[in-house]
């Protein structure tokens, strides 16, 4: 019985044993093709016969052109050994390597220089190529415009932003300015507005004998034998980064200094709406904000500036923006900059009096741009009415323009019997037309 208990232990080991080689031995095999491959490839590597190459001194230097020459003359040789050929590819190898390399950061720098041109050149979305004829040279086209007009005042804006974007707001903002200054002169400086599209936009002021300028800035021009010439010529030539402000946004900044003060006059941003004539103010920037304690000026703005050519205050500026650029910080070469100069007069004793004056927030600012919704509504009460006449009673009386904060304001719709439908029904031209309810 016991002996039958062995007999039959063994035959179950002999069981497993045949079925774990059967089971193992395809893996068995598998390996052993592997390692006989490893082995072949390990001796055809290892033995492959390679050539001496002899040492390369000022091949190296090859420029890629001269590779590309040498390796055609090459081919077209009578006789080439196989060292010649080993040494051709050493070449191309290690001086193609450098020369590419080479290449990829001159590359790259070509086109930071090409971005940084069509930045300047107020382009995507800004710049619309003139349309049909040709168009004569700012230098040119300004000083014909400005001797054949008749100009009792001389207003500056520009337009940085696309043509189809110039819209209701932006005309009647033109509107507002020849209804209270019928015999003055505008050019408006802008890439887009300057072609075919955009004279016809500025038809309806043109055909009522209104002068309307729409002009492409030559920026080298403008900025010559001022401090913003190099500043502008380092920028072209990525001496520094322009920054993460929108580029446009400050060559406007800089522009309305310059223009102001090589030709002098008055100049207005496009979401500032005039109820009162300004010919009369001279040398003057607005106050957008004052203490509450001290009643003196916390930050000046610069969305309407009105000065004498060459005023000294402007040279300050512009050399302010040229030593201090900044195209990270928003407003640092802008309200920021011109509160930065006017207050550094302020404090200094020994400073001469250079003839200008700081008007109060009533003047341009007459709402923060925080309350500007106000402005839109219409009285829904009696209360909310008696506010509005006396607000409006008082814009009438102490306020030459106001500014609209078209940021804050841009997207509301002006609503019949609110402050800035009254203040634009006075200010109107085309009183019929749907600029008073655009949206």
């Amino acid at each position: 019985m016991e002996q039958s208990k062995r007999t039959e232990q063994a035959m179950q080991s002999l069981k497993r044993l045949i079925v774990s080689f059967v089971c193992c031995l395809p893996m068995s095999l598998l390996g052993l093709l592997i390692m006989l491959l490893l082995i072949y490839n390990s001796f055809s590597v290892f033995s492959l016969h390679l050539d001496p190459i002899p040492p390369i001194k000022s091949t190296i230097s090859l420029t890629h052109h001269q590779i590309l020459h040498h390796h055609s003359s090459s081919s077209t040789a009578t006789s080439s050994s196989d060292s010649d050929t080993s040494l051709l590819l050493v070449v191309k190898e290690t001086s193609l390597g450098y020369v590419q390399k080479q290449n990829v950061s001159s590359t790259r720098t070509e086109r930071r220089k090409r971005r940084l041109k069509r930045r300047i050149e107020l382009t995507s979305p800004v710049t619309q190529r003139p349309q049909g004829r040709s168009r004569p040279r700012f230098k040119t086209r300004i000083k014909s415009f400005l001797s054949t007009s008749s100009c009792e005042s001389l207003f500056f804006m520009t337009w940085i932003s696309s043509i189809e974007s110039f819209g209701d707001r932006e005309r009647f903002t033109i509107e507002s300015l020849f209804k209270s200054h019928p015999n003055s002169c505008l050019i408006l400086v802008s890439n887009s507005l300057d072609c075919d599209r955009g004279t016809l936009i500025l038809k309806p002021f043109t055909d009522k004998g209104l002068k309307v300028l729409p002009i492409k800035p030559d920026f080298a021009y403008i900025f010559k034998d001022t401090s913003a010439e190099k500043w502008f010529e380092r920028l072209k030539k990525g001496m520094f980064s322009p920054g993460v402000i929108p580029l446009e946004q400050n060559l406007s900044n800089l522009l309305r200094l310059v223009l102001l003060y090589k030709f002098g006059g008055i100049y207005l941003d496009t979401d500032v709406i005039i109820i009162k004539p300004l010919s009369h103010l001279h040398n003057v920037i607005g106050a957008q904000s004052v203490d509450s304690i001290t009643r003196k000026w916390s930050r000046l703005n610069t969305a309407v500036l009105i000065f004498d050519k060459n005023h000294p205050l402007l040279k300050r500026f512009i050399d302010e923006f040229s030593r201090t650029f900044n195209g990270n910080k928003w407003g640092h070469n802008g309200p920021y900059l011109v509160s930065r100069v006017v207050g550094r007069i302020n404090i200094s004793s020994s400073s001469s009096d250079l003839g200008f004056s700081v008007l109060p927030p009533s003047a341009f600012y007459p709402v923060d741009w925080t309350r500007i919704r106000g402005f839109y509504r219409a009285p829904a009460n009696e209360s909310e009415a008696n506010w509005s006449r006396k607000r409006l009673t008082h814009l009438r009386k102490h306020s030459f323009a106001v500014h609209l904060w078209n940021r804050e304001s841009k997207k509301l719709r002006i609503e019949e019997g609110s402050i800035i439908h009254q203040l634009m029904s006075d200010s109107c031209i085309f009183c019929n037309s749907s600029s008073l309810h655009f949206s």
